[in-house]
C-alpha cells in the first residue's frame, strides 16, 4: 500500500489529543456535508424546474420542423410530398401556414398568430386535441377556428356567437396608393368552435384554422407553406431523418428539432442553472477556507510525528502527500454523505410531495445521476486544491 495514503487513512480516522482541533475538523466536515447537500438539492430543483418549463413546449412542438431557409414560405412539390410519405422513421407530418394578423371582436382588437393546419395536424400533435378546454376541434375546409384561452379572455370571446362576428384582417399584397379599407386588408369572418388551454404563453399565441383558409387569406398557392411539422417513430435516429429531409428539399430549408425551436428558452435556463451552480460553488469555497485551516492545524498537531518520519528517511514530498490525501479523502467522504442526504431529500419530495406550489402542484425536482457526478467532481476537485495548498505547510514544519 502507498505509504502516504496509509498514514493519511490513520490520521483521518483517529482523534487528535487536542480537542480544539477535533472541533475545528468537525465544523469543517459539517460545512462540506451541508454545502454538498445544498448544491445537489438546488441543482435537482433547477433540473425539475427546467423539465417543468420545457414540458409544455416539448409536448406542443413537433419532433422536427422544416422551415424555409430564407423568406416566410416555401413550395412543396407533389414529388417532394410523395417522398415525405415514404420517408422511413416518420410517423406522420403536417403542412402548416403561420402569420401574424389582426383579430377583431366586439370593438376589441388583438394582433396574434393565425396558424393554418391540415387534417394530419392532430396526428402529429395530439396535445391540442387532449387540451381542448371547451368546444371541439375544427373541421377541415371550413371557417371554423380553435382559439387559445388567453386570446378569448383578452377579446371577451365566446363560442358559436353568431350575433357578433369574429373578424380577421390580413394585409393585402401589392403596391400603390390605398384609398379604401378593402384595398389594404383582406377581411373574413371566423367561427370559434373550440378553446384550448396549455400554458399562459401558448394560450395567448395561436388561433388555429384550416390550412386552405390560411392560404386563401394570405393569397398563397395550394402548395405554398411556411413549415412542415413531423412526428418521428420511436427509436429513430433524428440526425439521419434530418439528413434525408435536407436531400428531399435540396438544402433550401432548415430542419429544426425541439431544442432548436426553443433555443432562447434553453439558453436562458442553462444560464440560470450555471449562475446558481457558480454561486453555490463560491459558498463551498468559503467552507473550504475553514477546511484548509483545519488541515494546517492538523499539521501543527502532528509536527513531532512528521519530524520523526523525516529523520527515518521519509521524503518531504511524501509528508506533503499525507495531508493532501487526508484532506481529499475527508472532502470525498463529506461529499458522499452530503449527496446521500441530498438524494434522500430529493427522493422524498418526488414521492411524498412535501413542498407544494399550489394545492395540486408539487415543487418540481428531478433526481439526476449527472447532478451527482457534477457535485461530487466539484467537491473532490475543490477539496484537492484546498488540501494541496494547505499541505505545503508539512514540508516547512519538518525543516524548522
Amino acid at each position: 500500500m502507498n505509504f502516504p495514503f496509509y498514514i493519511a487513512k490513520r490520521y483521518l480516522f483517529s482523534k487528535s489529543s487536542n480537542n480544539a482541533i477535533n472541533i475545528i475538523t468537525g465544523i469543517a466536515s459539517i460545512g462540506i456535508i451541508v454545502g454538498t447537500m445544498a448544491l445537489f438539492v438546488v441543482l435537482s430543483v433547477f433540473s425539475g424546474l427546467r423539465d417543468f418549463s420545457l414540458s409544455f413546449s416539448n409536448d406542443f412542438d413537433p419532433d422536427l420542423k422544416v422551415v424555409p431557409e430564407t423568406g416566410k414560405y416555401f413550395t412543396v412539390t407533389p414529388n417532394q410530398e410523395r417522398q415525405l410519405k415514404n420517408l422511413a422513421g416518420v410517423a406522420s407530418y403536417s403542412k402548416i401556414v403561420e402569420e401574424r394578423v389582426l383579430f377583431f371582436f366586439k370593438g376589441k382588437e388583438l394582433v396574434s398568430c393565425l396558424k393554418g393546419v391540415d387534417s394530419n395536424f392532430t396526428k402529429t400533435n395530439s396535445l391540442l386535441r387532449k387540451d381542448i378546454y371547451n368546444g371541439q376541434w375544427l373541421k377541415p375546409n371550413s371557417y371554423q377556428v380553435v382559439v387559445g384561452y388567453g386570446i378569448t379572455e383578452k377579446l371577451s370571446l365566446g363560442l358559436f356567437d353568431f350575433n357578433n362576428p369574429f373578424e380577421v384582417y390580413v394585409p393585402r399584397k401589392g403596391s400603390g396608393v390605398i384609398e379604401r379599407e378593402e384595398e389594404a386588408f383582406y377581411k373574413s369572418n371566423l367561427i370559434p368552435v373550440g378553446i384550448y388551454a396549455i400554458s399562459e404563453d401558448l394560450d395567448s399565441k395561436y388561433v388555429f384554422c384550416d390550412l386552405t383558409l390560411a392560404q386563401e387569406l394570405l393569397e398563397l398557392n395550394a402548395n405554398q407553406v411556411s413549415g412542415i411539422e413531423l412526428k418521428l417513430k420511436r427509436a429513430i435516429d433524428e440526425q439521419l431523418v434530418k439528413t434525408k429531409l435536407d436531400a428531399i428539399f435540396k438544402n433550401k430549408t432548415i430542419v429544426k428539432n425541439r431544442s432548436e425551436l426553443n433555443a432562447t428558452l434553453h439558453k436562458m435556463l442553462n444560464t440560470e442553472n450555471l449562475a446558481v451552480y457558480l454561486i453555490l460553488t463560491l459558498v463551498i469555497i468559503m467552507f473550504l477556507f475553514a477546511f484548509s485551516g483545519a488541515i494546517i492545524m492538523m499539521i501543527i498537531d502532528k509536527e513531532d510525528n512528521l519530524k520523526t518520519l523525516f529523520h527515518l528517511g521519509v521524503e518531504t514530498k511524501a509528508l506533503k502527500k499525507i495531508f493532501l490525501f487526508q484532506g481529499t479523502l475527508l472532502c470525498a467522504i463529506g461529499g458522499i454523505v452530503g449527496l446521500v442526504l441530498g438524494s434522500a431529500i430529493v427522493l422524498l419530495q418526488q414521492q411524498l410531495k412535501l413542498i407544494m406550489i399550489t394545492e395540486t402542484l408539487a415543487y418540481p425536482v428531478r433526481f439526476s445521476l449527472q447532478n451527482i457526478g457534477i457535485v461530487l467532481a466539484t467537491i473532490v476537485t475543490l477539496g484537492f486544491l484546498a488540501s494541496l495548498i494547505a499541505s505545503n505547510g508539512a514540508g516547512k514544519k519538518v525543516k524548522e
